[in-house]
């Protein structure tokens, strides 16, 4: 097909990256959340652009819920705000992982508190911050290689 690239020795087309269940997923795909990596996060601009970022984030299996703390005034909490689509992407190397979904921001101390918590586990406690916020994703779809 037109769309997808060929391997350039054999010409071949290579197949699709395989969706794979956010709320199943295989057991190295888990792991691979939970070992510190750092990660991007694609959000859109008003004019439709993407907004692409580095970013630190846990992922939540059992509900299928990736959380990002963050600055609350920051261009991708003002991309989220408008409802649009997110995509967070882990790569390592040869493996990679992307979750999609939508995001809601909360600003309760409570969320957040909860977020920072998660985020100390996986990375390190990070320093006081009364903006921030928790962009929370509810992750619909998760792709990576099989």
């Amino acid at each position: 097909p037109p769309d997808r690239a060929r391997v350039p020795e054999t010409g071949a087309v290579p197949p699709p990256s395989p969706r794979l269940d956010p709320r199943h997923l295989p057991d190295e795909a888990v792991t691979f959340l939970t070992e510190r990596h750092l990660a991007t996060m694609t959000t859109l601009r008003p004019d439709g652009s993407p907004h692409v970022v580095a970013i630190a984030f846990t992922y939540d299996p059992e509900t299928a819920t990736a959380r990002v703390i963050t600055n609350g005034t920051s261009r991708k909490v003002r991309n989220l705000l408008s409802g649009g689509p997110v995509v967070l992407c882990q790569v390592e190397g040869r493996q990679w992982l992307s979750l999609e979904g939508r995001a809601v921001v909360d600003r309760d101390p409570a969320a957040v508190a909860d977020a920072v918590a998660r985020y100390a586990v996986r990375y390190r406690h990070p320093g006081g911050n009364p903006e921030r916020v928790v962009a929370v994703i509810d992750v619909t779809r998760t792709m990576g290689p099989p």
